[in-house]
């Protein structure tokens, strides 16, 4: 018998975003993106498509929007690139597929299911990773079809400040999770990464474990300062503390996230899902952009508390 509540989540980060009492002009564009690419994955698993399917539907939608620090909206480094990961994970089988640093495929999310279902390794790193995805018909563009005026913009303020080399307080990683009606778990990450990042850098989106992860128990993907991520393997620690101690999803995840990685430093969010459609989403941060689609009727987004100081 298929779940009663196949479910996706999605979220499109973590952080700050417009100043607090000022008018958000975008707030209603964020909610109809929001809104459209949840139900656009949610429609997948309606029709009896599989999590992995509806995963890749949602942030795909996501990526191709500027608002998200992924795909095209993603930031630049600190050589003026456009350098993008995402992770796709199956818990059904625990196949996974990563890419990193990626800077042509217009849609980093198909690049990671294409390493998950067409290759004999988990994660591909810089030009290999696209010419990978090329050779897989995937669609190429130009490096300067992601280049947003915004987006070069808080790239020069950032430069020119004092202090260039502070990491950014707005988490605008997407990500999604999804339970389908053969009762199976998945959860997909897509980033630009760090504003600002050097050398190469890669964060927890790609790292199997650290920002996406799914089992049989439970799917989560993550968005927030990587490096804390990594350290702490969030996404997989969750998925143990369910397996291994029989806490509920949401006890899980609020664990991880509120007392091991923010008493360490480290800010951002989770949002995870169980076998049975019951969610999580706790975050540090000042707030966390998700949209919410089940089969029980439910659905939801949540743009408002986005603010800065």
């Amino acid at each position: 018998m298929p779940p009663a509540n196949f479910t996706l989540l999605l979220h499109g980060g973590s952080g700050r975003l417009h100043p607090a009492g000022t008018p958000f002009p975008q707030e209603a564009e964020y909610n109809r993106t929001l809104a459209a690419a949840a139900q656009a994955g949610f429609a997948v698993l309606a029709g009896g498509g599989n999590s992995l399917t509806a995963i890749e539907t949602s942030l795909r939608l996501l990526e191709d929007s500027p608002l998200f620090n992924a795909g095209r909206g993603s930031v630049f480094s600190h050589a003026g690139l456009n350098e993008m990961d995402a992770a796709l994970m199956d818990g059904a089988t625990l196949r996974a597929g990563a890419v990193a640093g990626v800077r042509t495929v217009r849609n980093p999310i198909s690049a990671a299911r294409a390493v998950l279902e067409r290759s004999g390794h988990v994660l591909l790193t810089g030009a290999g990773a696209d010419q990978f995805a090329a050779e897989m018909g995937l669609e190429t563009v130009p490096p300067e079809w992601f280049r947003t005026e915004e987006r070069w913009q808080q790239f020069l303020a950032l430069q020119a400040a004092a202090n260039a080399t502070a990491p950014t307080t707005k988490y605008g990683t997407v990500g999604a999770v999804a339970l389908d009606q053969a009762g199976h778990l998945a959860a997909g990450t897509s980033t630009g990464g760090m504003l600002n990042k050097q050398y190469g850098r890669v964060g927890d989106s790609p790292i199997i474990g650290a920002g996406t992860y799914a089992n049989h128990v439970c799917a989560v993907s993550g968005t927030g300062h990587g490096e804390f991520f990594i350290r702490h393997t969030v996404a997989h620690d969750i998925a143990a503390l369910m397996e291994y101690r029989g806490l509920s999803v949401e006890a899980a995840a609020h664990l991880v996230i509120h007392e091991k990685v923010a008493p360490a430093g480290g800010k951002g969010g989770v949002i995870a899902l169980d076998g049975r459609g019951h969610v999580a989403m706790p975050y540090s941060t000042e707030g966390l952009f998700w949209a919410y689609v089940s089969a029980d009727g439910r659905s939801d987004t949540n743009v408002c508390n986005m603010i800065v100081e």
